[in-house]
Formats: C-alpha cells, sequence, structure tokens
C-alpha cells in the first residue's frame, strides 16, 4: 500500500484494539476526508470544529473519539452528544452503538422529545456511559434533577448550525453550563455562520478547524435546474421528472408546510405513493411514515427542511427543490441527501428564473446554472410505478419481547414466504413493522395472523 493510502487507513490511528478490530468487521478499511482531518486531533484530546456536509462521515469521527477515551469500568455518564432532532439522535445512538459491539457493556442512551419521560428518568437511574440528546429534553432533565452531568469529559454538538436555526440556542447555552470547564468540546456543522462563530468563542478552547468541501460536484451528485412559470407547472413539471427518471425513493423539498400538502394530494391523485413530513405530524405518525419510506412501500416523501433534519435514509436516488430554498447553504444540505457514502445522486431544482437567487446560489456552489428543458408532456400518460413493498403493522413490539427474527421465522415457516420476499423490520416499544413484497402481501397477512409471535397471537394490518 502506497504512503498515501495508508495515512487514511484506519489501522494507522493510535486506537483501542477491540475499535480497529470492529471496523475491520465493519469493512471500514479507510477514512473518509472528514474523518482523515478531524480525527487525529480528536484521539489527541483537542476541540475539534468540522465544517462538512450531509453524509461525510462524521458520526463515526466523534463516535469513535468518544468511544476511544471511555472508561468502561465507570457507570459515570462521560460523553453528551447533542442532535437537533429525535430522528438524528436515534441515528447517532445506532451507529455508535455498531461501532462500540467489541467494547463490553457499553450503555448509549438516548433522551429525545416526543417520547415519555418516566422511563428515561429510569433507565439513567441504572447509569450510562454516553447521552444523546436533544436539546430540549436534556435541559428538561437537568431541571428536574434525573440527569447530572458532572463527570461528562467529552461534548458534541453535531449538526449545530441546524441546532441553532431550531431555537435552541437557549437550552444548549443551559446544558454547557452545568459542563466541566475542563473538557474536550467537537462541534459539526454544515454551514458556518455568525451564529456558530459565537459559539465556538463562548464554549471551545483553541479549536483545531477542519474544513471538507461542503458542496457537491456533478461527479457524485447531478444537479439539473428547470425553470417554471407559476405553481401549476411546478406540480407539472415535478410529475414529468419523477416519470422520466423513476426513481425508487425520492424526497421532495418545499419551503412551506401547506406546500407540503398540496404537493403530496396531488402525487397521490396522480397515483404516487407519496406521503407528507412537516411539523404538524404526531410523533406516531411520524414514524410511521418514516418507517414506509425507508422500507420502500412508499416512493416520494414530500417535507420541509426543519421535519427533514436528521432522517436517517439509505440509498436516496434524488431529491427535488419544489422551490428553491431561501438560502444557498440550504440547498447544499437538501442535495446532500442523495449521492452519499460513494453512490450517485440525482438533485433537480425547479426555480422562477430569478436572476438574484441564481446568481446568489451560483456564486455558492462554484458553477454556473443553467435551465434545462422539461421532458415531453405526453409522458403524464404514463402511470407511475408501484411502489416494491408494502407494510404490515404488528400490535406488539419490544415491551412484548417481539425480535425481528419472530417476524422472520413467522413469516418464512412452512409454506410461507422466502426470505427473499420479506425487507426491513423496525420494532418500537408497543408495535412492530415488517416491509413485504408487494405480491406477497395476501401470504404474509395470513401467516402473521393465524400463528403465533412468541405464543401469543397479535393484530395484525396492511398500512
Amino acid at each position: 500500500m502506497s504512503p498515501v493510502a495508508n495515512s487514511t487507513a484506519f489501522s494507522g490511528l493510535n486506537m483501542h484494539a477491540d475499535l480497529l478490530a470492529n471496523l475491520a468487521s465493519l469493512g471500514y478499511a479507510e477514512m473518509t476526508p472528514v474523518q482523515t482531518q478531524s480525527l487525529p486531533d480528536i484521539l489527541a484530546g483537542k476541540d475539534v470544529i468540522a465544517q462538512a456536509k450531509t453524509g461525510s462521515g462524521k458520526t463515526a469521527a466523534f463516535g469513535l473519539g468518544l468511544l476511544n477515551k471511555l472508561d468502561v469500568k465507570s457507570s459515570q455518564i462521560q460523553a453528551l452528544v447533542l442532535c437537533p432532532t429525535r430522528e438524528l439522535a436515534d441515528q447517532v445512538s445506532k451507529e455508535i452503538r455498531r461501532l462500540a459491539r467489541r467494547l463490553p457493556n457499553i450503555k448509549v442512551l438516548s433522551l429525545c422529545g416526543g417520547m415519555p419521560f418516566g422511563p428515561q428518568a429510569g433507565s439513567l437511574e441504572h447509569g450510562a456511559h454516553i447521552i444523546v440528546g436533544t436539546p430540549g429534553r436534556i435541559e428538561d432533565h437537568l431541571n428536574r434533577g434525573t440527569l447530572r452531568l458532572k463527570n461528562v469529559h467529552m461534548l458534541v454538538l453535531d449538526e449545530a448550525d441546524r441546532m441553532l436555526d431550531m431555537g435552541f440556542q437557549t437550552s444548549v447555552d443551559t446544558i454547557v453550563a452545568q459542563l466541566p470547564k475542563w473538557r474536550q468540546t467537537l462541534l459539526f456543522s454544515a454551514t458556518f455562520p455568525d451564529q456558530i462563530k459565537a459559539v465556538v468563542k463562548r464554549m471551545m478552547l483553541k479549536p483545531v478547524r477542519v474544513n471538507v468541501e461542503s458542496t457537491h460536484d456533478n461527479s457524485t451528485i447531478a444537479q439539473h435546474f428547470y425553470q417554471v412559470a407559476d405553481q401549476k407547472q411546478c406540480m407539472t413539471a415535478l410529475r414529468l421528472l419523477l416519470l422520466e427518471h423513476g426513481p425508487k425513493s425520492s424526497l421532495v423539498f418545499c419551503n412551506t408546510k401547506r406546500e407540503t400538502l398540496d404537493v403530496t394530494r396531488e402525487l397521490m391523485q396522480a397515483g404516487f405513493g407519496a406521503l407528507v413530513l412537516n411539523g404538524d405530524l404526531e410523533q406516531w405518525e411520524r414514524d410511521q411514515t418514516m418507517v414506509r419510506f425507508a422500507n420502500k412501500s412508499i416512493t416520494v416523501l414530500v417535507a420541509t427542511d426543519v421535519a427533514a433534519r436528521g432522517l436517517d435514509i439509505d440509498a436516496l436516488d434524488a431529491v427535488f427543490n419544489f422551490q428553491l430554498p431561501h438560502e444557498p447553504e440550504t440547498y447544499v444540505h437538501r442535495i446532500g441527501r442523495t449521492g452519499r457514502a460513494g453512490s450517485k445522486g440525482m438533485a433537480f431544482t425547479l426555480h422562477n428564473g430569478n436572476e438574484y437567487q441564481l446568481t446568489r446560489l451560483s456564486d455558492f456552489i462554484g458553477h454556473r446554472i443553467s435551465s434545462e428543458p422539461l421532458p415531453a408532456i405526453s409522458l403524464l400518460n404514463r402511470r407511475p410505478d408501484k411502489a416494491p413493498m408494502a407494510t404490515l403493522q404488528i400490535g406488539g413490539g419490544k415491551k412484548q419481547k417481539l425480535r425481528p427474527g419472530d417476524i422472520l421465522g413467522a413469516l418464512t415457516a412452512g409454506s410461507g414466504i422466502s426470505g427473499q420476499q420479506v425487507g426491513k423490520i423496525h420494532i418500537f416499544d408497543h408495535w412492530s413493522y415488517v416491509a413485504v413484497n408487494r405480491g406477497s402481501v395476501k401470504i404474509a397477512l395470513k401467516k402473521l395472523g393465524e400463528g403465533k409471535l412468541k405464543g401469543r397471537s397479535f393484530r395484525i394490518r396492511l398500512i
């Protein structure tokens, strides 16, 4: 291996042997640019500011840093990760647990709003090494005395720009005031506005600055722009592009909640498998929507920026901007949802020809914006492809001791369906979801409805 290649190998880091062995078993050999630039300083105990786009590998960068520093024998809380949304906190918790698989008895606890307070307080009584959570709920636990942070030696602010955009500045300040002064602080952000600079000045000590290219080039994400005259043509253009390119999973960004509802309704009327994601949804509705999108039983998710923040979405084929966002940084963050982890992606942006907005965006992303002609209108005669999977809901979950293996076993036993026809399985506290091939729904419903899981019968329904 060449010296250059060696410098990006995880094996060259001064890290716990069990962490390195686990990385090898996960297939993590070479570091991403943000990991290459930040991990040595993180492991050396320095404060680090890392500016990098979504999907750059930042979670592994700080996750490995905090795991390498843990005193496993102590049950004290030693690291705190703050995230803007519950979805991102869940994603981060999951990744840290994956990185810690070969370390004994590591406890990672997620504390987020939208979940019952009591069980979280009960879990805290039994101790934890790492807390991952949203600022509001962390502050709530501190105020009620159920959480103490006096032994925290590492603080991570993940997606700090959005955390501040969403109004968490006061909560973050309150939390930091209860942390030891002598700690390591890591800040990860897609953009670096003045608010972030103020946070850095207050909370960090001589930080090392890492800046991985935050725009996207056409080799990873093919960016296309289309000029439309009005809202009606905007909707027609969206349908034409979806029909022309046929992405299996698409995220459509809208600037307002009202727009998300209008776009979703029109897409559904046109035969697309679409669902809305905005701030008006109850938590259970949000969970169910995300499950259906992640397991490919709907193909289009229509969302606002705040609602889509921190979503854990694999292999997103395309992003659509129903309108230009107000800020160029938002455009970069939106399209960064596709083309992740080395895969190719597509980004389609509809705009009204506003020269000021286009010039500002062009200057920010560093290349000229040229509008393309829309696909032929005759495409509207074509019916959209149906999503390949369907989602079944089971009226039992973690509290009933259900595991993915129980559900898979029940579906494939005897004359059931094959394992290849079963997709993702998501288990929540009191219900579970399983994706099955659309052509296998009747058999799957019969197998689960007539059979037993953990010796019990559960209510099963097709969503």
